[in-house]
Order: C-alpha cells, then structure tokens, then sequence
C-alpha cells in the first residue's frame, strides 16, 4: 500500500497496550490493582506514560487489554482518558479478554492479541503497534512506524543500548546485520552477544513492537498451535527471524526508559525524578504526560505551632501535590500524594507517600513506600528498625520498606 504522509500511517494503525499481567513482583503495590495502574508520581498510573506517548505521536486508536484485578485501571482510563470521539474513529478503551479463539484467559503477550484477532479483522489496521504499559519513558512512535514503512518491515522491534551487565538474565538482546536486520534474539541470555565492533553494550529489547498486520495474524496463529510461553519475546519474535521474515531494530533515539518490573525500581525511577536535572521530565510542554486530573486545592505548606515553639516545614528536592498539607515537617528527596497530611515533627526521607495517607507528628519514615489511604500513627518510626519492618512489613531486596494500602499500623 502507498503511503501519502505519516498521517495515513497514524490513521491505518491501532495500537494494543499489553496491560494484563499480575505484577508479582510489585507486591503488595499490585495486591489490588494491575501493574499499570500502580500510582506513579503521584499524580499519575504508570500506564498513563504509554498512552501520553501515543497522544502525543499522533495515534488516536488504542486498546488496553486488562484481565488481573482490572477494576482500578478501568476507572482510570474511564474517568482520565475520556478524550476521545469514537465518532471521528478515535478512542482510548480497555478490553478484556475475549474468549472467542479459546476458553483461556490471555497465557502470554502474543496470545493476548491471538485472543483478540477478531478486533483486527474487524478493524483492518494496516499495522498494530504493541506496547507494554509498565513502562516509564518518552518516545515518538511516529518515527518508529516511519521506519516500519520505508523498510517494509513485518515487524520492527524497538531497542537501546545496555551494558553487558546489566542485560545479563534480564532483558531480550538482538543481533543485527549493518542494515539494523535483526539476524537472532535470544531473551534474557546469561551472556549477552555485544554489538558488532563493541564489547562492554549490548542491543535489547524494549518490549514495543511494530507489526504488518497480516504477518502478525499469521504468526500469533502458528503460535497458539504450538506448546510454548505464548510470549512475544520468547517465541515469537525468534520464530519470526528464523523462519526469514522481515525484522528490524530501531534504536530508541536517546533519553529515559525504565521497565518497572520490581519494587527497587519502582522506587528508583521515583528517585531519579527528584533532581532539578532529573533524565525524565515531566514539566515540558512539548511532551505532557497526561492523567487523571485532581480537584483537590493547592497545596499547603505551615508552620505548626505558636512561637516561640514553632515548628518549620523544610522541604529539599520534594514533589508535592495538590491538597497536601505539611505542617512543621521535613521533607527530603520525597514525593507526597495529593490530600496527604503530614504532622509536626515528622521527617520524611528517599520516600513516597501515596494519595490520602495520613502522617501524624514526630514520625519518621525512611526510604519506604507507603501506599493509598494509610494512617501512620503520631511517634511511628519506619525504614529505622530493619528487624521490626521485616517483620510487619514488606520489604524489598534493596531495603525499601512497602505499606499495603490502607493497612492496620501494627502496634506492638
């Protein structure tokens, strides 16, 4: 098919965000709620970064295939992503999974869109653009689809560089020709094959796929015939390459990009936002990341108490959102959850405090996630006692301590 513009390809793909999976390593965070509808910078879900960057790309047709504990990320994309006219032949909607091709619920990435193949055929994209929607970053995926096109691709995988380190038993590498043709991919390799001419970076997969939609029908149907993880990554994408089908890489053009698959990184990539220089920006115009909007009033900061007993709020490189109250409080390298309330006395530190939660005075808490709705009792002390918050709580390989939401605070 000829292209007249980038416009026609926008409009002849839809976008599937592979939003289902359970999360297990996010524990408690996702004990109610899907990976992507886990809180991110307060403000935000996690899944509202993919879908920011389809908006901003130009792509205005997108599914979001739920199946575990969807309820919180239905509302969310009902209630903040409700900006689109399916009239024009635009929307942002969820789908469950349909059971029209077998009595299973989705086993694996590729059988997720095995199981909706009736929506292509109905549809008819010239391309599907698959996404993860556990992902942080920033990326045009117009240039992508360009690419796509102007080589006839049948699939183009997205990629960026990776230390050999950190690669190894992590993430999917592939191997290209000088042409960027993908000529082997191996998913989380032990030993990372470097890039041609390299040996300290390797190429990895970041999970976002381009597909010519027949190619794609074809191959998640061969997939669903044979035993296997049904997974993209595992089985798809090399089946494709040996059996001499068209895949190329296209390296990510620089910038941030985190996969948030564990606890500690979930609290890294928080960390990594509080710096004035800090690798994702949230505050530019020319890339909003969108979300569910708040009708809370600003934010306030006081003083608590009366001189000459005054107690000061300090606040050092913080994110604070709207509604939350701090009074006579520190507050360092934190971000604290819009309608948060934080006594007197309290010092926060390296932590995130999530929508609603209540703090009372002289608490301390040290790198720790404390989620939605909590009350953190006046004098409590956490990320302080490691023996105590092991055994209350849980607590991540890097020693961050995570609160369920709204859990009882233990007493003893």
């Amino acid at each position: 098919m000829a292209y007249r513009s980038i416009t026609d390809i926008l409009k002849g793909t839809l976008v599937m965000v592979l939003a289902g999976g359970q999360g297990e390593r996010l524990y408690p965070l996702t004990k109610d709620r899907a990976k992507p509808a886990v809180p991110f910078a307060g403000t935000y879900r996690i899944i509202d970064f993919a879908l920011s960057n389809c908006l901003n790309s130009g792509l205005r047709k997108v599914s979001v295939l739920t199946q575990y504990k969807s309820d919180s990320l239905d509302r969310h994309i009902r209630l903040g992503w409700n900006i689109l006219n399916p009239e024009l032949g635009e929307w942002i909607e969820t789908r469950p999974p349909q059971l029209r091709m077998s009595g299973d619920w989705y086993l694996g990435t590729a059988h997720a869109i095995y199981q909706n193949i009736y929506a292509l055929e109905r549809l008819r994209p010239d391309h599907v653009l698959v996404l993860s929607g556990d992902h942080v970053y920033h990326m045009d995926y117009s240039l992508m689809l360009a690419q796509h096109v102007e080589r006839g691709a049948d699939l183009t995988v997205a990629c960026i560089e990776r230390s050999l380190a950190e690669a190894a038993g992590r993430l999917g590498v592939i191997s290209v020709d000088p042409d960027r043709q993908a000529v082997r991919f191996e998913e989380k390799p032990a030993e990372p094959e470097p890039i041609s001419g390299r040996d300290d970076a390797c190429l990895c997969s970041m999970g976002i796929y381009a597909f010519q939609t027949e190619k794609l029908v074809r191959r998640v149907i061969e997939d669903a015939k044979r035993p296997g993880t049904h997974d993209f990554a595992r089985d798809v994408l090399p089946a494709m390459i040996e059996a001499g089908d068209r895949v190329f890489a296209y390296p990510f053009p620089g910038g941030y990009w985190r996969d948030i698959g564990t606890l500690d990184v979930y609290w890294e990539t928080h960390m990594d936002l509080l710096s004035p220089d800090s690798p994702l920006d949230l505050y530019g115009d020319e890339w909003p990341i969108r979300g569910r909007s708040f009708s809370n009033p600003p934010a306030a900061v006081w003083t608590a108490g009366a001189a000459p007993d005054a107690l000061e709020s300090r606040l050092h490189n913080s994110l604070i959102c709207r509604g939350a109250v701090i009074r006579g409080a520190d507050v360092t390298e934190s971000i604290v959850g819009p309608g948060v309330r934080i006594g007197g006395g309290s010092r926060l530190e390296r932590s995130l405090i999530m929508e609603g939660t209540s703090v009372g005075r002289n608490a301390v808490i040290k790198k720790a996630i404390v989620d939605k709705s909590n009350v953190i009792p006046d004098g409590a002390r956490i990320g302080v006692d490691q023996a105590w918050d092991h055994r209350h709580f849980a607590v991540s390989d890097g020693g961050v301590v995570v609160i369920p939401k709204a859990m009882p605070f233990p007493t003893s």
